[in-house]
């Protein structure tokens, strides 16, 4: 005579794969937060080298000191700006997540 299948064993099987899939998805989840947290890290960079750019395209046309000086003020603001809105999004990315 066949024995019934054990229940412990289905149901332990069944937890197993749910657990699989979850750590699946977890790792899933990871990997894509941290693609889109290297991405706007590359973004900051490039807004961060941007931001000199048009500040030294100024200074060089500046006819006086104020100007020079507006435009290292440019510069700077724009920088922080990079930086937090990098900051921002960062943090938006692992609150949701």
């Amino acid at each position: 005579m066949d024995d019934p299948p054990n229940v412990t064993t289905t149901t332990t099987a069944a937890a197993t794969t749910t657990n699989r899939s979850q750590q699946q998805t977890s790792v899933k989840s990871r990997v894509k937060r941290e693609c889109i947290s290297f991405f706007v890290s590359l973004q900051e960079g490039f807004r961060y080298f941007k931001a000199l750019l048009v500040g030294q395209g100024k200074k060089m046309t500046a006819r006086n000191e104020k100007e020079a000086t507006q435009a290292d003020l440019l510069t700077e603001k724009m920088q922080v700006e990079a930086a937090d809105a990098a900051e921002d999004t960062k943090k938006n990315l692992y609150k949701s997540m």
